[in-house]
Order: C-alpha cells, then structure tokens, then sequence
C-alpha cells in the first residue's frame, strides 16, 4: 500500500515578522498551528493589519480536524476571526489562558459560535486523525506557551513554537528541557524552529534581569508613572504591578485589551494583582502623583492607542504633564521604528520624562538567541530542519546554525510563505507553490485593498490631489462658468492663488477652443492639460480628478 505525503504548508509568518499561520496535511486531512495578524509599515496607509492567504483552506472545510494554538499573541491568534469566514465548526486547541483570550477575541467578532475551543494544558497528548499531538510547554513573554511534538505515519516532527530558554522566568516554569531531550531519542524527521533572533549571539536575557531597571524608574520617579507595554505581556505586567506595590503605588489598568487581559489572568491564576490595589482612572487622578502606576497599550506608537493618544494630546480622560515618568517597555516591532519615534518626542515635548530601550534596559525579547537555538537543536536531533517565524535574513542566519550543529546543508529548508514542503519515506522535497499573498484589512474591508489602491493611496500622500469641476452647457458644450478649482497636499504659500488663476485660464482657454468640448473626451483631456500645468509649474504630479456637469 503506497504510504501518502507528509505536507507542510506555510500560509504565514515565514520571510516576514507576524501573521504566523502553518498547516500539515497527511491523506488530505490537515491541522491547522497558530492564526495570527501582521501590523502594516509606514507605507500601507490606512491599512490596519494584515493576515495570512487562506485561499488554500477554502472548500477543505469538512477536511479540516483542528486548530492548535500555540500562544496567545497577536501574531499568533489575530487573525483567528477572520478564519472563521471561510471555516464552520472547526475545533480549536489551546492551553488555559491562551484558550481564554481566544474566546474573548472570537467573542468580540461575534465568531464564538463557529468553533468550539477545547483546553489542553502543557503536558497533555490528544489525536485529530492520524496526527498525535504531545504538548510541552516552552517559555516565552506570555505565561501557557507550547511547542508541539506531532507524530504522524510519515515521521514524528516538532515545532517550537515562540520560546527562550529563560533560567529565571517570572512565572517560574521554564521550558520543559525533559520533554526536549525525550524527543530527541525518537528520531525527529523535522524541527520547525523560530529564527526571530537568529542574528544576536549569546543567549536572551532573562526577564527578572530587567527588575533592576524597573526598580530604578520607581525610585527616581517623583510625580506619576505611566506605562505601556503589549497587552498580552501578562509577566511584564506582573513585574511591574509587584514592583508598584512594594513602592507604595495604586494601580490602575487603561485600555480595553489590557483590561480584559488583566481580569482574565487574574480569574484564571496567572497574574497576582490583590484587588485592594487597583484603582480606577478616575480614583488615579485623585490620588497624589506619586502614588499611582498607570498601566496601559499603545508601546508599538499605535495611533488609536492610549499612549498613541496621550502624546497627541487627544485623550479624554487626562494628559501628560511635566514631572510623569513615561516609559514604553518594548522594542518597536520591524516597521513601527518611526511611529514609536514620534510618540517619544512628542512626549518629551509635553515635559514628561521618557523611558525607553536604548537608554535604560526596559524589555528584553522572548525569543531565542544563537545559543539557546543550539541548545534546542542539540536536545531535539532532527534529520531536517525548516527555519520559520522570521523574515527572510533571520531563517538563513537560523539554517547557518543547523549548518553549524552538523545538519547537512541538504536537509535544512529555507523556504517562504506558500512554498509546501513533502515528506514521504523519510525524506522531503519541494512541492508545489499554494497562494499565500498579504490580505489587507482596512476597516471592515477584508482583501478589497489591493497594489494597485496602496499605489493610489502613496500617490495621494506623495504628490497631493487637484479637484477640477466644470459646469458645462449641455447643448453647445460651453462654460456656463468659469472652473472651480480645489486642491489638497499640493501647493500652498502666496504663489498659490497665481497658480490656481493660470490654470482657471488655461481650461477657459482650451473650452473656448471651437469644437473642443464637443467630444466626450472632455475629462480625459482637461486632465491631461491640469497635469501638464502643474508639473510644469510645481514639478509634482497630483492626482487630477475632472468633474464635469452638463445643464
């Protein structure tokens, strides 16, 4: 009997930073490793976030046995909502807080019905189909973290999921080194290994390292501490409530997600935060300054975010002033450098004093470093290795370090979202390519963004738009009246109204010409004639819209 295909087939995560999403498939039946959501750069105006291609899952419904959730970042369940506008009662895997935070999610997007979400604590073993599935757990910057051990007919492979080796987590659970070198006497096929620190050398900092910094920020701070960090970062926040507490500082929590965030590790046992000292924001702004904490989103410069807001000065409930100690306890992920930027001067414009990584060590990562990927590869002992999670430069500085550890060149994969690999008699080659392209998510709007409207949009942006309205005689196709010109990000200063009458002449003139508005290439050719002025005149090229109106 022919033995089928082991696939692996990445719709996320692998070439770029976020929007995590893999899929393994044996006798065309297929589990589904993390949904999350990638946050645009500087450049996708008006886009809000990105998520993988699912192309691929639509009308495998019924073929579909499960989705496991590795943990419960953004990048790694973001994009679980709209997964489930192309699948229907598809189960979902996840340990305690992870699963708490997808239900919250999926309730929020209304999506909570379409799925039921089973609790599997690290350590437990369950079966979707052919795939036995061995969780351990594995330390990453959110407590419930997991690797997966999958054993299939084709081989036994694992996955890592997001993880350091830290000696010291907050929570005290490191990662389940046993479980690691008990794989490694069972003839791995393949390691899939998170490369996102595959550049640093050394080892990741240990998250109680950056208690000292911590406690320097609260003793030197001498009117209110506001503090932003991700949302989902429950260790971070544990740090720094307990540090809060023993400096004698109220706590108050500031932003939706975090507010869930915070009530649900505490009902669930993960977060120590006695009730006696959280407060509300409006009891915060009663009490002495140097008596409050303020926790809250908006590390990553996210306009719409509190800190987002307080730096510009837009939020309702109370504003920066002189004498806060502000500090953003992150490190901008790849494409938000500027964004943060801006958010710290401005805040250092508003008189706060501003705290931030590269003046004292307020974050360290919750990947590995160099030695720790090493260590994994040495414990685990796979017979391939396929690099993910991690743009394109960190999966081929992570393959080096296969390449180091005595896995031949041949049987390490560095391969980008779409590209399948297959596995078959203990061997694997590339497959075919699946459709894995960016969908751009702009408001409600799920995949109508595409090229040619970000092109549109960097134009409008770059070079501005000039409106030309033009009321015409409907019988002789004359002016009725002379054009009304209005622009926007194009020129300004006291040359403007010069210009603006040159051009009003110049399409009086060309509408005075004997038959030229008599064809129905009116707008076409005025555009042409606007574009032609202004670039002559300003040297840009706006966008030019015509509208003409026949009476």
């Amino acid at each position: 009997m022919k033995q089928e295909e082991l696939q692996f087939i990445p719709l996320g995560g692998l070439g770029e930073v976020g929007r995590n999403m893999m899929v393994f498939g044996y006798e065309d039946r297929y589990i589904i490793i993390d949904c999350g959501v990638q946050f645009p750069d500087n450049s996708m105006i008006g886009v809000d976030y990105i998520i993988p291609d699912m192309q691929f899952l639509q009308g495998k419904e019924d073929k579909i046995l499960g989705i496991i959730i590795t943990h419960a970042h953004e990048d790694h369940i973001g994009g679980l909502p709209h997964l489930f506008d192309v699948l229907n009662n598809v189960p979902i895997y996840a340990t305690p807080l992870t699963a708490g935070m997808i239900e919250v999610r999926l309730a929020r997007a209304g999506k909570l019905t379409k799925t039921k979400i089973n609790i599997k604590k690290a350590g437990e073993e369950f079966d979707l189909g052919k795939f036995h599935i061995e969780t351990f757990h594995m330390t990453h910057s959110i407590p419930d973290s997991i690797g997966l051990a999958i054993t299939t007919p084709a081989g036994l492979i694992v996955v890592s999921g997001d993880y350091k080796f830290d000696p010291t987590p907050i929570d005290n659970w490191p990662s389940d080194f046993a479980k690691l070198a008990e794989l490694g006497t069972r003839n791995v096929l393949a390691l899939f290994s998170d490369s996102t620190n595959s550049e640093r050398p050394g080892t990741t900092p240990s998250e109680k390292d950056i208690n000292k910094a911590f406690e320097e920020v609260f003793v030197n701070a001498r009117g209110r501490v506001i503090i932003s960090s991700f949302a989902s970062l429950i260790s971070r926040l544990q740090q720094l409530s307990t540090i809060a507490r023993r400096h004698h500082r109220k706590i108050c929590i500031v932003g939706t997600s975090m507010v869930d965030n915070v009530n649900l590790a505490k009902r669930l046992g993960y977060l120590d935060l006695p009730d006696e000292w959280v407060v509300t924001l409006e009891e915060a702004l009663h009490l002495p300054d140097k008596e409050v904490l303020i926790l809250c989103t908006g590390s990553q410069g996210e306009p719409t975010s509190i800190m987002g807001r307080l730096s510009t000065g837009k939020y309702y409930a109370f504003s920066i002033k002189e004498g806060d100690t502000v500090m953003l306890s992150s490190n901008p992920i790849p494409g938000n450098e500027e964004r943060v930027s801006a958010v710290i001067n401005r805040l250092y414009r508003m008189g706060a004093n501003v705290i931030y990584n590269s003046l004292l060590s307020v974050h360290v990562s919750g990947h590995a470093c160099q030695e720790e990927m090493k260590l994994l590869i040495n414990l685990v002992k796979p017979e391939y290795f396929i690099p993910v999670h991690g743009e394109l430069r960190h999966l081929y500085n992570q393959a080096k370090i296969g390449e180091l550890m005595g896995i031949p060149k041949n049987r390490i994969f560095v391969v980008e979202n779409g590209q399948t690999i297959k596995f078959h008699h203990g061997k694997a080659r590339l497959a075919e390519q699946v459709p894995a392209s960016m969908v751009l998510v702009d408001g409600t709007n799920v995949g109508d963004m595409n090229l040619d409207i970000m092109h549109q949009r960097e134009r409008l942006a770059d070079s501005g738009v000039i409106v030309i309205t033009l009321m015409l005689d409907k019988d002789h196709h004359g002016l009725i009246r002379d054009p009304q010109i209005i622009h926007y990000g194009l020129m300004s200063g006291k040359e403007t109204p010069d210009i603006e009458e040159d051009l009003r002449r110049t399409i009086i003139e060309y509408c005075g010409k004997k038959n030229s508005t008599g064809t129905n290439n009116i707008e076409k050719n005025i555009e042409q004639i606007v574009r032609k002025f202004i670039y002559n005149t300003t040297h840009r090229s706006p966008w030019v819209i015509v509208n003409p109106f026949y009476f």
